[in-house]
């Protein structure tokens, strides 16, 4: 639950940007250009970051580090409720971007030591439809918040709420052994499962320095350079919905911003569906006898596959049927979303946070690419351009899992 919270402010907080961006573009006389600089600026730094993020994962218990991080993303998001120029909008994006970066290695740490390798999926799911869950439920009462209160107050709105969660996970989280409420029963069996129980008292003195040869074992890897790509391919279908998608059904779908505010949460509760479903799906493949190989990419491939029916948005004028395949795109996003799973699986056991930030670098580089090729494509009045765009790089990454990832076993270093 901790984590599942944690993942939704993260989101919001990554997305608020889009929620305000046609009133901030009409404000601050911003082009579509322009726009897809700012809504890019997050992923230059949060990608730049991953590396170095992954690094402290390995060396600063998530106590101490999940709070500091979280508490100084939520200040740089407060602060963007202030500004009134396209130079510090960028800016203050920048910063949220770097400050977040060691976000989800600290999640996948987190579920590594807490969870045996049969719940780990279900673990995966649950948190990871933070990102989706709060953006459905939330992104109307966000537009709401924009319609009374102007954009400016999403902003601070969101970010504020980022600090005071970051003083309940300092408060309540704690690793498995210095966690109260677990019984020595219970560390022995999310031990004999594969959780890595003992991570965080090994992790101040055995984990690896920063190195050349670390970095080129998570490098040089076949099967982690599928997983690098696919995470790519998926990153890049969520980031046109956590950017562009509201702009879309306002600017090129002619929609009132109340309205495409309610319309905007449908793809993200499909998604919420798809993640929940694949996660529960995957371990009960892993019960009934499936490799972890099979349980773990099938619905990885399956949900590429699925996401690539964006592309039918491109031949209707229908408004529910523009929706309807966004949702089943978005469905398709949340069902491949459990790629975290494959990270814990296959990462060297003394280099889960460097194997995590190597990852998140590569898949998040489509924080930066997606928004920038989208506001290049979309500069004039079709977007059909960029909806084939998303479409294709979903299509290349189910055909990464197909033919980079082979046997899922945890690499020896």
């Amino acid at each position: 639950m901790l984590l599942f919270v944690t993942v939704v402010i993260n989101y919001l907080d990554r997305s608020n940007l889009s929620i305000v961006a046609p009133e901030l573009m009409r404000e601050l006389s911003i082009s579509p250009v322009q726009a897809g600089w700012i809504f890019s600026a997050f992923g230059w730094t949060y990608a730049a970051m991953q590396i170095p993020g992954g690094w402290l994962v390995d060396r600063v218990r998530p106590r101490y580090l999940y709070a500091l991080a979280l508490a100084s993303w939520s200040l740089a998001t407060v602060s963007m409720g202030f500004v009134g120029s396209f130079a510090a909008m960028f800016g203050l994006r920048l910063m949220v971007g770097a400050l977040e970066a060691p976000a989800y290695p600290i999640n996948s740490r987190v579920v590594t030591t807490w969870f045996p390798e049969n719940e780990r999926a279900s673990a995966i799911g649950i948190y990871t439809s933070g990102q989706f869950v709060g953006l459905a439920f939330l992104t109307p009462v966000l537009a709401w918040l924009q319609h009374q209160y102007g954009w400016h107050a999403v902003f601070i709105g969101t970010g504020l709420a980022g600090i005071v969660w970051a003083v309940v996970w300092y408060a309540v989280y704690r690793e498995p052994r210095q966690f109260k409420g677990v019984n020595p029963a219970e560390i022995e069996l999310i031990s004999e499962g594969g959780g890595l129980v003992d991570l965080g008292q090994k992790n101040s003195t055995q984990a690896p320095g920063f190195s050349r040869a670390a970095l080129r074992v998570v490098l040089s890897k076949r099967k982690l350079w599928g997983i690098y790509l696919g995470q790519y391919a998926v990153s890049s279908t969520l980031w046109f919905f956590l950017t562009w998608f509201p702009t879309y059904l306002v600017k090129y779908r002619g929609m009132d911003f109340i309205k495409s505010g309610f319309l905007t949460s449908l793809p993200f509760l499909a998604a919420f569906c798809g993640v929940i479903s694949a996660g529960l799906f995957s371990d009960w493949l892993i019960r009934k006898g499936a490799s972890v190989g099979f349980a773990r990419k099938f619905p990885i491939i399956s949900g590429l596959l699925i996401s690539t029916s964006i592309i039918g948005a491109n031949f209707t004028d229908s408004t529910e049927w523009v929706i309807f395949f966004m949702a089943v795109a978005f469905f398709g996003n949340g069902f491949a979303s459990i790629t975290w799973s494959l990270v814990t699986s296959l990462a060297p056991e003394k280099m889960l946070g460097l194997t995590g930030g190597v990852f998140n670098f590569i898949g998040n580089l489509a924080a930066i690419s997606t928004p920038l090729a989208i506001g290049y494509l979309a500069n004039g009045s079709n977007f059909a351009p960029a909806i084939t765009y998303v479409a294709c790089v979903a299509l290349l990454g189910a055909l990464s899992y197909v033919f980079l990832v082979g046997k899922v076993e945890r690499i020896k270093a």
